[in-house]
C-alpha cells in the first residue's frame, strides 16, 4: 500500500524539531522540560546556599562586626550567586521566547484565513506524527500536548476577540486591545505591522508561554513521586486516587509559578538608558503577572480569562490523551466531554462554543472514511479515505478534508471535500446502510486499501474511520495543505 520515506517535508521536519525543543528528551538535556527539570533539581540546594549566606551575614552583623571582611565576602558571594541565577533564568527565558517566535511563524500569516490555514496545518501535523496505535501513544502525546494546546489557545483568543467575549474583559487585555476593531484585528499583520508587533509581544507571546508551561510543575520531583511512586515503577499515566490528584494539582500549580518567576522571570534589559530600562522592567513585570493570572485563572475559570487556557487544555487532553483508555475512534466525541465540563462548572460554555466554531466535531488530522457520490449523483458502492485539514467548517459536523484515496487507490495530492453527515461512515446510520453490501465487495475494497493480509485482519470490514499516520509518514503525502488542483 504505502512505501515509507525516511525524510519529511521541510514543514514536518520543523514541527518535529519544535516538539523536541519543547518537551523532548535527549542526551543534550536542552529542551524546555529538561531545563525545567534541572531547575527543580537544583532548587533546594540553591535555596540552602542562599539562606546560608544570609544567616552568616546576619550572625556577623549581630556581633557588631559591620565592616568585617567576612561580611563583605559573604555579601559578595550572595550577590554573585543571585546574579548567576539571574543569567541562567534569562537564558531559559530567551530559549522559550525564541520558541514562541517559531510557533508564531509556523502558525500565523498575513490574513485571518492564512493564519487559520497555517494553524490547521500545524495542528494536523502534530496529530499525524502522533501514534494512534501501539504501545507508545501516551509517551508521544505527553510530549506533543503543550504545543497543540498552545496553538489552540492562540486561535481561541482570536475567536473570543472577534465575538467580543466577556471572557476577555480583563484589565491587561483591555489596555492592550483598546482601539482595535474586529476587521482590522483580522488583518493587522498586513495593514499595521507596528500594532501587530506590539500585540504579539504583549499578548500573544505571554499567552503562548502560559500554555506551554501550564503543567510543567508536574516534572518537579514531588510531583513525579506521586505519578511514578517512590521507586519510580508505577505507570505515571494511570488514574490517580482523589487525594493524590489533589496533591498533584497543588504541586503542579505552585511549582509552575515558581518556575515562571524564578526559572524564567522577566528578561534582562539590554541598553544604557535608565528611563528605557525602568519602562522595560515595568512592561515585562506586567506580562509576568498576566501569565500568572492566566495559569491561576485556569484552575477555576468560571466565565473569566482562565477559560482561554482551560478549554484548550481539556480538548487537548482528550485529542492527545495519555490515559490507558485512549481510543482514536472516540476523538470526535471530544465536545461531549467539554460540554459536560461546562455543565459541571469546570469551564465556560460560551468559550466551548467558540472553540467548536474553530474546530468543529472532527480534530485536525483525523482520518475520515466516506462514501463518494458518482457522476449521476448516486452514492457509489465504495468508500474512500480523507483527512481533516481545515478549521472553521461551515457546519461543525461536516469536516473539510483533503482526499487521500481516489477509486480505492492512495494518492499524494487529493482534492478538498466537505464530508456531509449522509456520506460519513463515522455516523452509525450511514455505516448501517452501507453494510448491506456483500462481504465479498467489502473484502475487495479492504484488500485494495490494506497492504497485506495481516493488516486486513486488524481492520474492521467496514471502517468507520482510518488511522492516517502511515499514510502521512510518506513525504509526498505530507503536502495536504497545499492548494488543491
Amino acid at each position: 500500500m504505502l512505501k515509507k520515506s525516511t525524510s519529511d517535508t521541510k514543514f514536518t521536519a520543523q514541527v518535529k524539531l519544535l516538539l523536541d525543543k519543547l518537551y523532548g528528551r535527549s542526551a543534550l538535556k536542552d529542551s524546555l522540560v529538561e531545563r525545567a527539570i534541572e531547575f527543580f533539581a537544583k532548587q533546594s540546594f540553591i535555596q540552602h546556599k542562599l539562606d546560608g549566606f544570609k544567616e552568616s551575614i546576619a550572625e556577623l552583623k549581630a556581633k557588631g562586626e559591620k565592616k568585617d571582611k567576612s561580611i563583605t565576602r559573604f555579601e559578595r558571594d550572595y550577590r554573585d550567586l543571585k546574579q548567576e541565577l539571574r543569567y541562567e533564568s534569562n537564558e531559559r527565558y530567551k530559549y522559550l521566547y525564541e520558541i514562541c517566535l517559531e510557533i508564531l511563524k509556523l502558525s500565523e500569516g498575513m490574513s485571518f484565513d492564512e493564519t487559520n490555514r497555517k494553524s490547521a496545518q500545524l495542528l494536523g501535523t502534530i496529530q499525524l506524527v502522533s501514534p494512534t496505535e501501539g504501545k507508545k501513544i501516551a509517551e508521544h502525546n505527553e510530549r506533543n500536548k503543550p504545543l497543540y494546546k498552545a496553538i489552540l489557545t492562540l486561535r481561541l483568543f482570536d475567536q473570543l476577540f472577534i465575538e467580543q467575549s466577556i471572557t476577555l474583559n480583563h484589565p491587561y487585555l483591555k489596555e492592550h486591545l483598546s482601539g482595535i476593531d474586529i476587521e482590522s484585528f483580522k488583518s493587522l499583520a498586513a495593514t499595521d505591522k507596528d500594532i501587530y508587533q506590539t500585540l504579539t509581544e504583549n499578548i500573544k507571546i505571554p499567552i503562548l508561554m502560559a500554555a506551554l508551561i501550564q503543567d510543567i510543575g508536574n516534572y518537579h520531583p514531588d510531583a513525579q513521586e506521586i505519578l511514578k511512586g517512590k521507586d519510580g515503577k508505577l505507570d505515571m499515566h494511570r488514574t490517580l486516587p482523589v487525594d493524590e490528584r489533589k496533591a498533584l494539582l497543588q504541586i503542579n500549580y505552585s511549582e509552575t509559578v515558581k518556575f515562571m518567576i524564578d526559572g524564567l522571570g522577566a528578561p534582562i534589559y539590554v541598553g544604557n538608558s535608565k528611563t528605557e530600562r525602568d519602562k522595560f522592567n515595568i512592561v515585562e513585570h506586567q506580562k509576568l503577572v498576566f501569565i500568572k493570572q492566566l495559569i491561576k485563572g485556569s484552575i477555576a475559570p468560571r466565565s473569566g480569562i482562565g477559560n482561554l487556557l482551560k478549554v484548550p487544555q481539556i480538548y487537548t487532553s482528550i485529542i492527545l490523551s495519555t490515559k490507558p483508555s485512549y481510543n482514536y475512534k472516540l476523538l470526535p466525541k471530544v465536545y461531549q466531554a467539554l460540554y459536560q465540563n461546562a455543565e459541571h462548572g469546570s469551564c465556560c460554555k460560551s468559550v466551548v462554543d467558540a472553540l467548536y466554531k474553530i474546530t468543529g466535531t472532527y480534530p485536525q488530522g483525523y482520518g475520515v472514511t466516506y462514501i463518494p457520490f458518482d457522476s449521476d449523483g448516486e452514492k457509489s458502492d465504495r468508500y474512500e479515505y480523507a483527512i481533516v485539514t481545515q478549521l472553521y467548517p461551515e457546519n461543525g459536523q461536516h469536516p473539510v478534508c483533503r482526499t487521500a484515496t481516489r477509486y480505492l487507490t492512495f494518492i499524494g495530492f487529493g482534492q478538498d471535500v466537505v464530508i456531509h453527515n449522509d456520506s460519513n461512515l463515522y455516523n452509525v446510520e450511514v455505516a448501517q446502510q452501507f453494510a448491506t453490501l456483500s462481504k465479498e465487495r467489502l473484502n475487495e475494497i479492504l484488500e485494495l486499501l490494506a497492504s497485506n493480509y495481516a493488516d486486513r485482519k486488524k481492520l474492521d470490514l467496514l471502517p468507520r474511520y482510518w488511522h492516517a499516520g502511515d499514510y502521512f509518514s510518506v513525504k509526498d503525502n505530507q503536502k495536504l495543505w497545499n492548494k488543491s488542483k
